[in-house]
């Protein structure tokens, strides 16, 4: 069942629950999803107050774009200060978006310009719909990076390719941008939705302790020395072993109740392997959890 949420957003943004997904739309598509400082205090302000009952979020724009950037109206009539101010504020919600208690699943579509591929960069998982492009304009305006792109964008792409589209201005479509990771997953356009909630149920379907660790531990052994990795790395199997819910998952698998691990073109054949991938989801959690319908905004 889908009904709305009662998160206090403003006109520009919309949610909607649907069972253990929830849903958030860039809705401000007169201006192509740019994003203000109402915008920015709005999605701050929904991962805020995620219920605990919510496995996954998918972000999408409404509209023809994902994000074309910031609101540089706004920009332009505010000192120095209260542009610092700004980027930091900018800094805050996108780690609350990627270091967050869920899984974030971006849909992207046409535009996905500065801050609009700032935020994509946040999330977790990325489904780009051919026609989508990316860019980084912010040096033809006078300007730079403020929402975190100097530092998540070279993670996926690495910083030569960010120079080449931040002083030439280079853009990159959607089949390039998966080739070099800034998405990992192409839909047809109008299909990104249906895909993005395909993965969040999956990802929702995993324990918890599991998402937490992916989400929380693997970009910080990532960036630490080898000796602090293992060890962190080690902490965190241990604690997730020991939990109750991998203990359940764990005497399915040696009880034969849970289905190996099969590539979608093995020798099954793709039909298999859809009703495969199908059981194997009903049999991790099969009390509570439903198919998430499609869900426009």
């Amino acid at each position: 069942m889908t009904h709305s949420t009662q998160f206090n957003l403003p006109s520009s943004l919309s949610a909607e629950l649907n069972d253990d997904i929830a849903v958030l739309c860039l809705s401000r598509a007169q201006k192509r999803n740019a994003i203000d400082d109402v915008m920015l205090q709005g999605i701050d302000r929904f991962f805020g107050e995620l219920p605990a009952s919510i496995g996954a979020v998918v972000i999408r724009g409404k509209g023809d774009h994902f994000c074309a950037g910031a609101d540089l109206s706004v920009i332009a009539d505010i000192n120095a200060y209260s542009r610092l101010l700004g980027s930091r504020a900018s800094h805050h919600v996108l780690d609350r978006i990627e270091y967050g208690g869920v899984p974030v699943v971006a849909v992207l579509h046409g535009a996905v310009v500065g801050v609009g591929l700032e935020l994509a960069a946040a999330a977790h998982i990325r489904v780009a719909e051919r026609g989508t492009f990316y860019a980084l304009p912010e040096a033809s305006r006078g300007i730079f990076v403020g929402g975190g792109g100097s530092v998540r964008v070279p993670r996926l792409i690495g910083g030569s390719r960010v120079m080449d589209m931040m002083m030439p201005g280079r853009t990159y479509g959607a089949e390039e941008g998966a080739a070099m990771g800034l998405s990992h997953y192409l839909a047809e356009p109008g299909e990104g939705l249906a895909k993005g909630l395909e993965l969040a149920k999956r990802v929702a379907a995993n324990a918890a302790l599991s998402n937490f660790g992916i989400i929380q531990a693997l970009p910080r052994i990532a960036r630490a020395d080898p000796e602090t990795g293992l060890l962190l790395e080690s902490l965190m199997f241990s604690a997730a072993a020991a939990d109750e819910e991998a203990q359940m998952r764990l005497r399915a698998f040696l009880e034969k109740r849970a289905l190996k691990v099969a590539h979608p073109r093995s020798t099954r054949g793709r039909s298999g392997a859809r009703n495969y991938r199908a059981t194997e989801l009903k049999s991790v959690h099969a009390a509570g959890r439903h198919r998430v319908p499609v869900t426009q905004c």
